[in-house]
């Protein structure tokens, strides 16, 4: 099992969904907190740990940088099998928790970008980008969702700890859809009732 790892955290980012992830596994991990006003992850120190001045960014007990939230979320699976949030390698399920753990930052949150960030602007090509549109996106999600208690069939998985962060949160900021979303909602509501989320949404 890893030893203690540093994690750097604001709870008014991506970071928010990583936090998550270390509660579920129950992860032993240091908080250093980073102020966004302050340009705490603008100074040489954390850019020296990640150049991109990004959060989540998880340090490992052997200094390795963890960066990405999907990839976080993916290794904190691998490195707490007993926590039971990823299938089995070389399994049919596995195959399903990679496309949705990978769907939510390949397609949904450009999708979502361009729909909260161009409202005025006409939609980009759905040939030439790779989530298609909005609507395709959310569709999907919608389609999953409504078939199963979660994406990998009946099994609560790092993916929905992903997929399940960014639907609440784009509910709370008047994404499209999602809030009307009778299937979507029931769902967000199926995955945030549990005790690793409500400690990850406690004050660090």
């Amino acid at each position: 099992m890893p030893g203690r790892m540093t994690f750097y955290y604001n709870p008014m980012s991506r970071a928010a969904t990583a936090r998550w992830m270390l509660e579920e596994v129950g992860a032993e991990y240091e908080t250093v907190p980073v102020d966004f006003e302050a340009g705490d992850n603008r100074k040489p120190d954390f850019l020296a740990i990640n150049p991109m001045g990004k959060i989540p960014t998880l340090v490992l007990d052997d200094g390795t940088v963890l960066t990405e939230t999907a990839a976080i979320l993916a290794w904190l699976a691998d490195a707490y099998p007993s926590a039971g949030l990823a299938p089995a390698p070389g399994t049919p399920s596995r195959g399903s928790y990679y496309r949705w753990l990978f769907f939510g930052g390949s397609c949904f949150e450009p999708a979502l970008t361009e729909t909260m960030m161009r409202r005025d602007a006409a939609p980009l090509s759905k040939g030439s980008v790779g989530w298609g549109s909005y609507n395709d996106v959310v569709d999907t999600l919608e389609l999953a969702v409504s078939r199963n208690p979660y994406l990998v069939g009946g099994q609560f998985s790092a993916a929905d700890v992903y997929i399940g962060s960014q639907l609440s949160w784009a509910g709370s900021f008047g994404a499209p859809r999602i809030q009307d979303s009778a299937a979507i909602q029931a769902y967000v509501e199926r995955v945030v009732d549990r005790d690793a989320y409500r400690r990850a949404m406690r004050p660090a």
